[in-house]
């Protein structure tokens, strides 16, 4: 869900002004074959990858049939002709970080996205300020209230075991091994590698003065059709971006100049469907809620909308395309009634709209030669979900026709965190909150993790309690809690030392922990008709435990399999399989349980076991979810919990989870160096010390569990 965010900055821009020009279509549309200067490995001439938001593969409801069963277009085809990844897992927590991690192979402490969505940041004076972490890939961190800082949205670390730079670098950006091989590559929804709201993106990509700002300020709602939401980065000399933008990456690792970009419908349109608007699957305009065609809004990028754009750019010289795709729970008809249950009439007609945008979308590029033998195709979703609310009516409703299901409460349990510190422990610190089941924290001041207020706050936070409307049990408000030395194994804190959290707390899986009075006068726990039931964020198995699909040229697994994956490990699989390759050592590794022989270097084949065991034991000692992490976490909540004589207990697991940190840092990354460098030509010299390390891992993992 990703609208609410951009209204905050896109408010800004309000005044007189004129209309986008359109870029005139380029002579001999379409500007290039499918296979024009794209240079692939494994005779892959396409990329699709798909990132949904919100979708499921396991039942919500065990009687009602999981998002994915009732795609079957979709869930055949990645079983039939690939593999589906089942033992997939999120970054924590939210759709910014997911997305972000899952286009760079970065954890979230080496973008900057951290945690979610959004946050706050200390300013000057450690007053926690909000802000989005949407914008777009190479702007200046913009809060809420309008100031930019100095330093990038997308915040580099190049390494966890260097400090971090004193000057902010931009993230690495996605697409430059793809551009730079002679592809196009193509934005449909894609955070932050399209323009995201019509205020500050715009003017970092088009410039204040340009005819696009005037239109931003004159009329924001066309703008956001105009510019918002899709791009086309284009390969050097491509003539399908003649006359667009100057891509600028000034940060990016060997330079990046000369390559040229299209920024939203208005410029991208005439160049790839010139006889009029881009149509979705069903063959209608692809349209905004005021009919402007172009970009329909985030939460209305609906498989047809989505698909549909996708098509017409492969079929038009885009030899790349990352698309996201909305979820399908709210209710995405005129009534607008929110979020909807599993087996409501709604959602399934919506589920089956989708399953047929898939099986339109597939038939279309197979009558383009576009099918499993010459595309690789990816498939995910950002997190999983938990659906608050009540229990269904009738309780044995299926979601088929005439057995629908209907819930009397949809809703969050929503938790107004100052009220109960205020009332059951007498706390009334301020601090700034980002509202989730997984709340980030910071604490007014920016005080020291061990100073008396933090430590008093941590204490209490932990002791909270609150009875769960829904099963009538008491619960914790935070069932985990990290401070930033435990933030860090999460890969929560980044290169900004301003954005980092005082404290995160994990709750239940039907809580959202938010801000509120400082008092319990209205009830500090509550449900509400606001619509938002589907709970996200927080590492509880619905939550996190996500999916993959993967399609096409190298990959050989059939069916599904259940190796342990996240996020990361999407980029580097692709790379691997286009021949591609990264200017910077990813977190994640290559997916080898799912890959042919053949698409691996001769070192990768030889020692192909070996290298599968140390994937294995690097994703539990790295990943946020995987053994090393959940272990120290509860460590952690178990030292800021605490109250011994001189705070020695706290004390003690702190230094401790930081020296395990430390080392986990600097083993999983060498790890890392060696299994990537393995699977390339040049890997062979380092295969020998996979042994040592992956020792080294078990032996760490010993060592957290040892703590406390």
């Amino acid at each position: 869900m990703r609208t609410t965010l951009f209204g905050a900055l896109a408010a800004a821009a309000l005044c007189v002004g004129a209309t986008t020009p359109a870029l005139a279509a380029a002579p001999g549309h379409p500007s290039q074959s499918p296979s024009s200067g794209c240079r692939l490995a494994n005779g892959i001439k396409h990329v699709v990858q798909i990132d949904f938001d919100n979708v499921h593969l396991t039942r919500d409801n065990p009687n009602v049939a999981s998002d994915l069963e009732q795609m079957p277009a979709l869930l055949n085809f990645m079983k039939s002709q690939g593999v589906v990844m089942t033992n997939t897992h999120d970054d924590l927590v939210h759709t910014g970080t997911t997305m972000i991690s899952n286009a760079t192979g970065l954890y979230p402490d080496r973008n900057a996205i951290t945690q979610s969505n959004s946050g706050d940041l200390y300013d000057a004076t450690g007053t926690p300020v909000g802000y989005s972490s949407f914008s777009y890939w190479t702007d200046k961190l913009t809060t809420f209230s309008g100031s930019t800082t100095s330093r990038y949205n997308l915040d580099y670390l190049p390494s966890r075991t260097a400090p971090a730079p004193a000057q902010s670098i931009n993230v690495p950006a996605p697409w430059t091994p793809f551009t730079e091989a002679g592809c196009n590559v193509g934005e449909v929804g894609s955070p932050n590698t399209v323009l995201e709201n019509t205020g500050s993106d715009v003017t970092t990509v088009f410039g204040a003065d340009s005819p696009q700002a005037a239109e931003a300020k004159a009329d924001p709602v066309k703008a956001q059709a105009d510019m918002v939401g899709l791009a086309v980065h284009c390969a050097k000399g491509a003539s399908l971006c003649a006359g667009g933008q100057q891509d600028i990456l000034p940060d990016e690792p060997g330079g990046y100049a000369g390559y040229r970009a299209l920024f939203g419908n208005a410029q991208i349109q005439p160049r790839i469907s010139p006889d009029g608007p881009v149509r979705a699957t069903d063959g209608s305009v692809i349209a905004d809620s005021a009919g402007n065609p172009g970009f329909p809004g985030f939460d209305s990028e609906t498989a047809a909308n989505s698909l549909g754009y996708t098509a017409q750019l492969l079929e038009n010289g885009v030899q790349a395309v990352n698309l996201y795709i909305s979820d399908v729970h709210g209710d995405h008809t005129a009534a607008d009634t929110g979020d909807m249950g599993p087996g409501e009439q709604t959602y399934e007609e919506q589920l089956a709209a989708y399953n047929s945008a898939f099986a339109a979308f597939f038939a279309r590029l197979a009558k383009d030669g576009i099918t499993a033998q010459n595309t690789l195709f990816t498939v995910t979703t950002d997190e999983g979900d938990h659906f608050a609310g009540s229990a269904p009516t009738p309780a044995n409703c299926t979601g088929v026709a005439g057995n629908y299901c209907s819930y009397a409460t949809r809703s969050e349990v929503n938790v107004n965190l100052p009220g109960l510190l205020a009332t059951q422990r007498g706390n009334t610190t301020s601090f700034g909150i980002h509202s989730d089941p997984a709340p980030a924290i910071w604490l007014n001041g920016n005080p020291d993790r061990a100073s008396d207020v933090a430590r008093r706050f941590g204490r209490d936070l932990g002791a909270l309690r609150i009875t769960n409307p829904y099963t009538g049990k008491t619960e914790p408000v935070a069932y985990d809690i990290a401070d930033p030395v435990e933030e860090q194994i999460l890969h929560f804190v980044s290169a900004d030392p301003a954005r980092t959290p005082s404290l995160t707390a994990f709750s239940g899986e039907d809580s959202y922990v938010g801000s509120g009075q400082p008092n319990c006068n209205l009830s500090c726990v509550y449900t509400t008709d606001a619509g938002y039931a589907w709970n996200h964020g927080s590492y509880w198995p619905d939550m996190q435990d996500i999916w993959a699909g993967y399609v096409g040229p190298g990959i050989a697994a059939r069916g599904t399999d259940s190796t342990f994956t996240d996020q990361v490990d999407m980029r580097p699989t692709v790379l691997l399989l286009t021949g591609l390759q990264d200017r910077y050592q990813v977190d994640g590794v290559p997916l080898l349980p799912i890959l042919a022989d053949s698409v691996l270097s001769p070192a990768a084949r030889a020692h192909r076991s070996q290298l599968t065991s140390a994937e294995a034991a690097y994703k539990q000692l790295v990943a946020p979810t995987g053994t090393f992490a959940m272990t120290t976490l509860k460590a952690s909540t178990a030292a800021i919990e605490s109250d011994s004589a001189n705070d020695v207990d706290y004390t003690t697991t702190e230094n401790a989870l930081r020296a395990v940190g430390s080392a986990r840092d600097a083993t999983g990354q060498q790890l890392a160096g060696v299994i990537l460098g393995a699977t390339e030509t040049h890997g062979r010299q380092r295969i020998g010390q996979l042994g040592k390390l992956t020792a080294a891992a078990g032996r760490l993992e010993a060592r957290a569990a040892a703590i406390g």
